[in-house]
């Protein structure tokens, strides 16, 4: 997703590390997600990706956790709202839909052309599942799902997405579902922190000129002010909280409380 200027970055980063992270999980820590369509396509991912993974298990499971999280978020909104569509922005080459397909939803996934190009190659468009190509900055997405789904209500998810985009961009993102109904959106965000570390680690891993990361959430609250309108915060929680650790590396246990405790890595939920 561009929001308007910046490049798909490093497309291991952007598509493959998620991917890892739920192999991962299901192959060892099934207790926090198991995802046998992403097992499916181990086999798939291109030569080497699996192979020459630098990640360690609390970073796998970082990603197989906000997964997890994902996940509950929308079981919780489709058992409140069960004539709701999700909508993923970023939508990459999550399998979301697999873990979650009620069969009845109506599932849209956004990306951009090239990305969702290289999804549909790979995972192939459901029944109830639509892929759009487009940037999930720009109206167009919200109007198509409104169009085929008039009064639906609306869980837009925004999965490792707004992290590389200034605020003012995630904003005018927020603010754009504002006159189309009920609309609620989930993601992940980093606090100040968070941010300062994840810059560091980025720039470790695909040099300072490509370490743009921006957004960061100290405050749901804030934000909800920020983005204005009729927007309110219906959670704010700490990542690991219904993350089971049993069984983890203490490297991994360590990283996840110290997480939690400095409120590091949270998932924000908001009614637009």
């Amino acid at each position: 997703m561009t929001g308007g200027t910046h490049e798909l970055g490093v497309v291991e980063d952007t598509l493959y590390v998620p991917m890892l992270g739920r192999i991962y999980a299901s192959e060892h820590c099934r207790s926090i997600l198991f995802d046998e369509k992403a097992l499916e396509l181990k086999d798939r991912l291109p030569a080497g990706v699996v192979e020459n993974s630098t990640q360690t298990q609390y970073t796998y499971l970082a990603s197989a956790s906000r997964s997890a999280n994902m996940d509950r978020y929308i079981a919780d909104f489709l058992g409140r709202k069960p004539d709701g569509v999700i909508a993923q922005l970023g939508v990459g080459l999550e399998t979301t839909f697999h873990r979650n397909d009620d069969g009845r939803t109506q599932w849209y996934g956004v990306d951009l052309p090239h990305v969702i190009g290289y999804r549909c190659a790979l995972l192939p468009e459901q029944e109830r599942e639509t892929c759009i190509a487009g940037d999930a900055f720009e109206p167009a997405w919200i109007e198509r799902v409104r169009e085929e789904r008039p009064e639906a209500p609306i869980l837009v998810t925004a999965s490792g997405l707004f992290y590389y985009f200034e605020e003012e961009s995630v904003l005018g993102l927020m603010r754009m579902p504002q006159g189309f109904g009920d609309v609620e959106l989930i993601f992940d965000a980093v606090n100040k922190s968070g941010m300062a570390m994840m810059r560091k680690k980025h720039m470790r891993t695909v040099g300072q000129a490509d370490a743009q990361m921006f957004f960061y959430v100290d405050s749901a609250s804030e934000l909800a002010a920020k983005i204005g309108g009729n927007a309110q915060v219906l959670a704010e929680e700490r990542f690991y909280t219904y993350i089971d650790k049993s069984g983890l590396q203490f490297s991994t246990k360590a990283s996840m409380a110290a997480s939690d405790l400095l409120g590091m890595v949270k998932m924000v939920h908001l009614k637009l």
